[in-house]
């Protein structure tokens, strides 16, 4: 599956090269924009499908994704597992559940988003779900850019993992060779 996933980035230009600006505030000289595999429904859903199967075997009652990145995927997700599907946003920098959803305590939630790299944007949403009790049974993505490591207290699976250097502002050699910065993403740089 993740050579079929590594294929359609590929294919759809998902990794972008250049000098960016991370939602996490790092820098770096590559960039992961899912939505441009996500805008093609057909590869929307076989990603969503391949996600589902790395959590099977769990139950899910719901897929909830972050706004903006993974609601998308998250939706695929559900679909597959044949549940409903959530998305949290931001409303004055705070994740929310909005438009009228929301979670039953005891209720399975898989958190779904397209990349991870520092997990932050998963880590609220869960700190979202959490005092609603919500039970996370897992995260899942399509980009696994952690590093190997699991930034989560829960079960994380990915369809594939991309190694991509990241550097403190302060030490970035793209700023020392003067390039100019792109924020590509949907989140105001921290």
């Amino acid at each position: 599956m993740a050579c079929l996933v590594e294929e359609a980035i590929e294919r759809t230009g998902v990794l972008k090269e250049g000098h960016f600006l991370l939602s996490s505030g790092r820098h770096s000289g590559k960039y992961m924009q899912c939505a441009a595999l996500l805008q093609y429904p057909q590869d929307a859903g076989k990603a969503g499908e391949a996600i589902a199967s790395l959590f099977k075997g769990e139950k899910i009652d719901v897929v909830v994704g972050p706004a903006l990145g993974g609601v998308i995927i998250a939706h695929e997700v559900a679909r597959a597992l044949n549940v409903r599907c959530l998305f949290a946003e931001r409303k004055d920098g705070k994740m929310e559940l909005r438009r009228g959803f929301a979670i039953q305590p005891g209720e399975r939630v898989l958190v779904v988003e397209d990349v991870v790299t520092t997990g932050g944007s998963v880590k609220e949403v869960i700190e979202l779900l959490l005092p609603l009790g919500a039970v996370i049974a897992g995260v899942g993505a399509i980009v696994d850019r952690t590093g190997g490591k699991n930034p989560f207290a829960y079960p994380f699976r990915a369809l594939t993992k991309i190694h991509i250097e990241s550097y403190e502002p302060e030490n970035c050699p793209l700023c020392q060779q003067g390039l100019p910065v792109h924020k590509p993403g949907s989140r105001t740089a921290k």
